[in-house]
């Protein structure tokens, strides 16, 4: 249990940390980490670049989403203030994009990019908030390890669906329509 004594941290807190930190509001407590390396760039750049033409332009697959990098959600009633390095949304649920810094709109699809700063963050903190707001899927990437896992949600939690490694061929839902080339991720 927290310092019942703490303040909160408020979107002021946020909004005052230096350029080159990512800052989140998870509980009430802020985390701050400095702006992704190099690999964790890498992979969410080639990501974003196979996922954007095919399912939210509709080249070379059916379109029908909307896919944002680094999109600032605000979920819940206090709300926790969580930055994913991509996500998505079904055009059914998002018609338009608005015209707003932030989205209250829970995603349907979230991607985690892991690093030494955001590892336990990511997995301890952000994929129940995820489950709480009903994101449909969570993919959590691993430069590192070169690994790709997936998860569905399961009832209340997510279940692993499948983890793929190393330089695999993949199809991966919900964007299964596409192969991704794992290799492509982890390329120095």
């Amino acid at each position: 249990m927290g310092d019942p004594a703490r303040r909160r941290a408020s979107y002021e807190d946020l909004i005052a940390l230096p350029p080159h930190q990512v800052g989140e509001i998870i509980d009430g407590v802020l985390y701050s980490q400095p702006r992704p390396a190099a690999r964790h760039a890498l992979a969410t750049t080639v990501l974003s670049g196979e996922i954007v033409p095919a399912f939210g332009r509709g080249r070379g697959g059916p379109g029908g989403w909307v896919i944002l990098v680094e999109p600032e959600l605000h979920l819940g009633p206090e709300p926790d203030v969580i930055v994913p390095d991509l996500a998505g949304w079904r055009r059914e649920r998002m018609p338009e994009m608005p015209d707003t810094a932030n989205f209250t709109l829970a995603p349907d699809w979230a991607c985690e990019v892991l690093s030494d700063s955001t590892r336990k963050l990511d997995r301890s903190k952000k994929l129940p908030i995820y489950a709480r707001e009903r994101v449909a899927h969570v993919w959590l990437v691993d430069p590192i390890a070169k690994l790709l896992e997936i998860f569905r949600l399961d009832g209340d939690g997510y279940r692993l669906v499948v983890t793929f490694a190393d330089e695999a061929l993949c199809r991966a839902e919900p964007f299964h329509a596409i192969e991704l080339d794992l290799a492509a991720l982890w390329q120095r």
